[in-house]
C-alpha cells in the first residue's frame, strides 16, 4: 500500500512536472516570439533631457562647386595599375576598363542632372534616437474612389542606396498606368539606412540591424501608418525581418528578395549531400537543384570567392574604409566589382565585367556618387561589424522565427540560393515563393517589373485571404 501511494504521489509530481513544463512553453513561446524594440541613442555624446524634436523636415540633395572641383582634382589625378593580360573581372575591377569608367564620369557624366532625378521625388529628414534619418516618401499621383493607398517600407542595402528604387516607384504607385491594375496602390517610403546616403551615421557602436528596424519602425509610426508592409534585399531582408519580429502586429506583410538562414541543423547538412539524389525527401524542387548543386561549385566556393569583403568590413572596416572615402576611383572600383559578379557571376568573364548590361552608367554613377558626396562608405561598412562582430547565429533575432505573412521572390543570380525549405523554417508563414525568370542581388534596380509585379501578387494575397489576422 505504501508503494502504490508513493508510485501515485511520484505520477502526481511527474504530471504536474509536465503541467508546468507544457504551460511554460505554452506561455513563454508567445512572449518569446516578438523581439525587444531597441530604444537606443546614437547622436553624439550624452543623451539630452529634453525632448527629441520629432519634426519632418523637407530635404534636397544639394551639392556645391566646390566639392565637384575637389572630385574631379582627385579623378584627374588617379594612379592606376595594369592589370593582368586577359584577367577581365576575375582579380576585381579591371583598371582598364575602370580608365574608361573615370573618364565618362570626368567627361560627360551629368551630376546636376542626377541630383535633379533625386530629387524629382519629395525627400525628408527626422531626427530619431538622436540621429537624423532621411528618407523617400513617395504618395500615389491618384487614387480610385473609395481606395487608400497601402504604407510600403523598402530597403536597401550595402552597396546600394534608396537610389535603387526610383524606377520601382512609379510601378508601385501608379500601376494602372504601367499595366499593373489599380487594385493595390501603394504610398512607398524609402528610408536611408543609418551611416548610409544621407541618413546620419550613429556615433556611437552597436548600431545593427535591430536597432535600424526599431528606428524604421518610428519613422513609419511617426508618419501615422499603424499597419504597413515592407520589403527588402540584402541588409533590407535583414532590417525588415526584424522589423517584422519586433511588431508583428503592425506588418501585414513581409516581402523578400533575399534570404538568409544562419541556424543551420542536420537536416540542412544531410540535404546538402543527399539533396541532389534525393530532392523530394528534402522538399526541394527541381530548380533548387539546378541552383544548387553542385554544392561545392555553387555554394562554399562561391561564398568563399566572393566574402572576402565581408570579412573585411565585419572586422576592420574603418582601416580599408580611409582609402576608399579618400579616393572616388577606389571607391568606384570598390563598388562596381559589387555591380558586376552580384549581378551575374559570369560577367567576371567578360572584360567590362558586364556593367551596362543591366545598368547605364548614369545609374552606376550615381548610386557612387551618393557614397561620395556623403561621405558614407566607412559607417556603411561598420554596419558589418555591428551586425557580424558576435558571430553568426549568437542574436536574440536569428533564435526566433518569423511569423507574419511571407513573400519571397528568388532571383536566380543570387550569390547564395535558399530553397523554400529551409526558409519556411526561419519563416513559417511564407503564403508566396517564386522562382524569378531572370535577375541578381540588386533586384528592384535590375528587374524592376518583375518585382513589382511579385510585390503585387503577394499584397493581393493577403489582402484577399486577410492573412496577416490570422497570424
Amino acid at each position: 500500500e505504501f508503494c502504490s501511494s508513493l508510485s501515485g504521489i511520484m505520477l502526481l509530481e511527474v504530471l504536474l512536472v509536465l503541467g508546468t513544463l507544457l504551460i511554460y512553453f505554452l506561455f513563454s513561446k508567445k512572449k518569446e516570439e516578438t523581439l525587444p524594440f531597441k530604444d537606443g541613442w546614437w547622436g553624439r555624446g550624452q543623451k539630452p533631457v529634453t525632448k527629441e524634436d520629432s519634426s519632418i523636415r523637407p530635404f534636397k540633395v544639394e551639392t556645391t562647386e566646390e566639392e565637384l572641383s575637389d572630385l574631379f582634382r582627385r579623378l584627374d589625378q588617379a594612379r592606376f595599375t595594369e592589370p593582368l593580360e586577359n584577367s577581365c573581372f576575375h582579380y576585381g575591377t579591371n583598371s582598364v576598363h575602370l580608365k574608361k569608367i573615370v573618364s565618362y564620369w570626368k567627361n560627360q557624366f551629368n551630376w546636376k542632372k542626377q541630383v535633379e532625378v533625386l530629387n524629382k521625388y519629395p525627400q525628408f529628414k527626422t531626427k530619431i534616437q538622436g540621429i537624423d534619418i532621411h528618407f523617400v516618401h513617395v504618395k500615389p499621383p491618384r487614387l480610385p474612389e473609395g481606395q487608400a493607398a497601402k504604407p510600403l517600407l523598402m530597403v536597401h542595402g550595402w552597396p546600394g542606396s534608396f537610389y535603387e528604387f526610383y524606377k520601382i516607384f512609379p510601378l508601385l504607385t501608379d500601376p494602372a498606368s504601367h499595366g499593373l491594375g489599380d487594385e493595390h496602390i501603394f504610398e512607398v517610403i524609402c528610408p536611408s539606412i543609418p551611416g548610409y546616403g544621407f541618413s546620419e551615421a550613429p556615433h556611437k557602436k552597436d548600431f545593427n540591424s535591430v536597432s535600424a528596424a526599431s528606428v524604421f519602425y518610428e519613422l513609419m509610426l511617426r508618419l501615422g501608418f499603424n499597419e504597413f508592409y515592407t520589403q527588402g534585399g540584402d541588409w533590407g531582408w535583414l532590417v525588415c525581418t526584424n522589423l517584422a519580429q519586433i511588431a508583428p502586429n503592425h506588418v501585414k506583410g513581409l516581402h523578400l528578395n533575399m534570404v538568409s538562414v544562419s541556424k543551420l541543423g542536420l537536416t540542412h547538412l544531410l540535404s546538402v549531400l543527399l539533396g541532389r539524389y534525393f530532392p523530394g525527401l528534402f522538399g526541394f524542387q527541381d530548380e533548387d537543384v539546378r541552383r544548387m548543386f553542385p554544392f561545392l561549385k555553387k555554394g562554399l566556393y562561391r561564398i568563399l570567392s566572393e566574402s572576402g569583403y565581408a570579412h573585411i568590413q565585419a572586422t576592420k572596416p574603418d582601416t580599408v574604409g580611409c582609402g576608399l572615402n579618400d579616393s572616388p576611383v577606389g571607391l568606384a572600383a570598390y563598388i562596381l566589382e559589387k555591380f558586376s559578379s552580384w549581378t551575374d557571376m559570369e560577367f567576371q568573364n567578360l572584360e567590362d565585367g558586364g556593367l551596362e548590361r543591366k545598368f547605364s552608367l548614369d545609374d552606376l554613377l550615381t548610386n557612387i556618387m551618393i557614397y561620395w558626396v556623403s561621405g558614407c562608405i566607412v559607417s556603411s561598412m561598420r554596419f558589418y561589424k555591428e551586425n557580424l562582430q558576435k558571430g553568426i547565429g549568437t542574436q536574440k533575432h536569428e533564435k526566433l522565427t518569423v511569423q507574419v505573412p511571407t513573400g519571397i521572390a528568388s532571383f536566380p543570380n543570387e550569390i547564395l540560393h535558399i530553397p523554400q525549405a529551409w526558409a519556411k523554417k526561419k519563416y513559417t508563414n511564407i503564403v508566396s515563393f517564386h522562382f524569378m525568370p531572370r535577375g541578381g542581388h540588386f533586384a528592384a534596380f535590375e528587374e524592376p517589373e518583375l518585382l513589382a509585379k511579385d510585390i503585387l501578387q503577394f499584397v493581393d494575397k493577403v489582402e484577399k485571404e486577410q492573412l496577416w489576422k490570422k497570424k
